[in-house]
């Protein structure tokens, strides 16, 4: 009997064991035993890029905040510099043009702006007669000034009582040109170069139309770039979770702060109420925290800089986010899980700050809900995602996010298709097993795309990559979601995927019941070895 007894509990350990290899069931999911979602990236949370474009509207949209310029005087043929990157006077007495005379723009009007060096310091001056230092550390009026352009590339610059500035013979900036100047080469004359304008998010889109007409853009873009028939479409083809970016500023809807407009609540409660007829999970990913904890547009960095881990304001604000969501959708059935904080910069944000966040962050969850899952995203950048693992952030459904992408890195430029799909085979298929195999939290990967830096690469070509990926991802405990649902570069399109069969996720969905069936199969054969 205590023999028989043993092989039944050695029997049954066995399955477990070939069960839990063949993936983990994450709770509540509908339809699949793990996470198979895309984002809805472009809708709540603006990022230039994906189009609709919804800033061809903007005067001056070519100088948006975070527009990087550079002026040359008309008379001197030298750049206006910030000696040392800021902390001096200005001077114009550079010949060729590079970092210290790059300025980054802080839009405060159509035509008025702020100049910050690359040191962060801001241009000042304080009236007319004066010179134009870069040593204020915040902008105000004395920091603001006003551009006129021609269609040629030139400009003219004059502080608030109207008053134009001009380069001296001594190669100085100073705001005393007498009168009105003309577009001849004068003092006051400067030519302008846009170096980068690469900035197109929220922050870019409200402060650039101005609050009212921003309102009217983003009121019919979040009504119309997504609605019930997309989760719809998605149910049908076997998603069964949506991963939806939102930005710090939803807690206080309907009245954010400016520049940032309101209406984006409202929107993802009805993306709840989709999901749910559907039976489709969601995941709210706060994807832009304030000051921004990575500098892109889709943080919403005002001007490219990273400042969340700066101030100890930014993070409990940003605490103050998580638990709002939380006790908002906590009990509601669609909730999958909380991602507290989408891509932090490995360069910039330090690991002790964001894994005390992380903790903090997962408390807030766990007062509002025992079960919801918590998704920590893994640094962007050169960090390891092990480096989570041995933190101690949380004991139960917490979820490690890692973003693979075959692009974004001098890596990737020079490989072929194949080399690709090896990559995938080879790198990520090992990272994602020595993870599973880790005693810590579940993998999810929160992003992944079915494109790659190869060019002229064929239908069958694509159709490989993505099969490999989806092989692949398919083992990640917690599941995937892809990048993202509605694009109109067509291999970012999840939907143009699906419709194009570049993508097909009902193989991946049949290995997963084949491999179900044969690990049944193995128990049955088991039990009839062991019966006596």
């Amino acid at each position: 009997m205590e023999l028989v007894f043993s092989k039944w509990v050695f029997a049954f350990s066995l399955f477990c064991w070939l069960i839990f290899s063949v993936g983990f069931s994450v709770e509540g999911v509908h339809g699949d035993s793990k996470v198979r979602g895309v984002n809805l990236g472009g809708w709540l949370v603006i990022e230039g890029w994906i189009k609709p474009s919804l800033f061809d509207g903007i005067p001056n949209g070519d100088m948006l905040d975070g527009t990087q310029v550079q002026f040359k005087s008309a008379t001197l043929q030298k750049y206006v510099s910030a000696e040392n990157g800021g902390g001096m006077d200005i001077s114009v007495d550079r010949v060729d043009a590079s970092s210290w005379e790059t300025f980054t723009l802080w839009r405060v009007s159509e035509s008025e702006f702020q100049f910050r060096t690359t040191q962060g310091q801001f241009l000042t001056c304080y009236g007319s007669g004066c010179s134009v230092s870069a040593t204020a550390k915040s902008a105000s009026l004395t920091e603001t000034f006003q551009i006129e352009r021609n269609n040629n590339g030139k400009v003219h610059i004059k502080i608030k009582s109207g008053t134009y500035l001009q380069a001296t013979v001594d190669n100085q900036l100073t705001a005393d040109y007498p009168g009105t100047p003309g577009w001849d080469d004068n003092a006051a004359t400067f030519e302008m170069s846009i170096v980068a304008n690469n900035l197109h998010g929220d922050y870019q889109l409200a402060n650039g139309y101005g609050h009212n007409k921003a309102k009217q853009v983003l009121e019919k873009h979040r009504n119309s770039f997504l609605n019930v028939g997309d989760f719809e479409f998605l149910y049908r083809h076997g998603i069964n979770t949506v991963r939806i970016p939102v930005g710090w500023w939803i807690a206080y809807d309907p009245d954010p702060p400016a520049p940032f407009i309101g209406g984006t609540l409202e929107a993802l409660d009805n993306a709840f109420s989709w999901a749910e007829a559907y039976s489709i999970k969601c995941i709210i990913d706060l994807h832009a925290a304030p000051g921004s904890q990575n500098g892109m547009e889709h943080s919403a960095s005002q001007d490219g800089t990273t400042g969340w881990h700066t101030s100890s304001d930014y993070i409990s604000r940003t605490l103050h986010v998580i638990d709002f969501l939380a006790s908002r959708y906590a009990k509601h059935p669609s909730l999958l899980g909380i991602e507290l904080l989408n891509e932090p910069s490995a360069a910039e944000v330090p690991l002790d700050t964001l894994v005390s966040y992380y903790k903090q962050g997962y408390e807030a969850v766990r007062k509002h809900s025992p079960s919801a899952y918590v998704i920590i995203c893994q640094r962007i950048g050169n960090a390891d995602p092990l480096e989570l693992y041995q933190a101690d952030i949380g004991s139960h459904n917490l979820v490690v996010d890692l973003h693979y992408y075959n692009l974004f890195d001098t890596f990737f430029v020079n490989l072929s298709d194949i080399d690709n799909i090896q990559f995938i085979y080879k790198s990520r298929e090992a990272q994602l097993q020595a993870l599973n195999g880790a005693n810590g939290p579940l993998i999810f990967i929160g992003e992944w795309v079915n494109e790659w830096n190869v060019t002229g690469g064929s239908e069958s070509d694509y159709e490989e990559f993505g099969r490999a990926q989806l092989e692949v991802y398919n083992a990640a405990s917690f599941g995937w979601a892809y990048w993202t649902l509605k694009n109109d570069r067509k291999h970012w399109d999840f939907e143009w995927n699906i419709r194009n069969k570049y993508l097909q996720l009902s193989q991946s969905q049949k290995q997963n019941i084949c491999n179900t069936l044969l690990w049944a199969s193995i128990w049955f054969h088991l039990c009839q070895i062991l019966l006596p």
